[in-house]
């Protein structure tokens, strides 16, 4: 079992990462939360915490820039009906710190606001993950700024990649757009998930 990987970025997306670690580059899926942290801090290189997820069809690498995220990652795909996919919607959409509380306080409502969490899903989630997590009072970095086309480029390129179609996805970024220019690239993308 891979426990992290360390190593320059190659690439990244909202969606994605690649280490590269001298010999291998190493293809990590990652939610906004790890996306933003990577970005903000100008990496070069960087260590990622690791699960990976090993079936007969893909071998799947999945970085998390804390072990509070990978943490709640793996209580998530433990909840019969999330998979890992939906797990990283999840902590895209809300942050670690903020589903800890979400979950503790059973807001049903606001998991339901995640694409594709149904009301009973929800419920399962707070059921069976109340007793294992605490509340947490971490706040999270904020992304500098960048120009809009760069911004709306890149959260379409990221709910693309999380498996939204591009027509879809360009209207709802350009009603987010509209009614605020200035929006940073997690916070268009977080948008997005709630209205998609």
């Amino acid at each position: 079992m891979i426990e992290f990987i360390r190593g320059r970025v190659d690439s990244l997306n909202p969606a994605a990462v690649v280490l590269d670690t001298g010999a291998v580059g190493y293809l990590l899926n990652i939610t906004l939360t790890t996306f933003t942290a990577i970005e903000s801090a100008g990496a070069r290189e960087v260590k990622l915490l690791v699960h990976e997820i090993i079936r007969e069809d893909a071998h799947q690498l999945y970085g998390f820039i804390d072990s509070d995220e990978r943490e709640l990652f793996r209580l998530l795909i433990g909840v019969s009906g999330i998979g890992a996919n939906t797990a990283r919607m999840i902590l895209s959409s809300i942050p670690a710190p903020e589903l800890q509380t979400v979950i503790t306080t059973g807001d049903h409502a606001r998991l339901k606001n995640v694409k594709g969490i149904g009301l009973k899903t929800a419920q399962r989630v707070i059921v069976d993950l109340r007793d294992k997590i605490k509340p947490s009072g971490c706040t999270l970095s904020i992304q500098p700024a960048v120009a809009m086309g760069e911004v709306f480029d890149e959260a379409l390129s990221a709910l693309v990649m999380l498996g939204f179609q591009r027509q879809q996805s360009q209207k709802v970024l350009k009603k987010i757009f509209d009614g605020n220019p200035t929006v940073k690239v997690e916070a268009a993308i977080k948008l997005a998930l709630t209205m998609m």
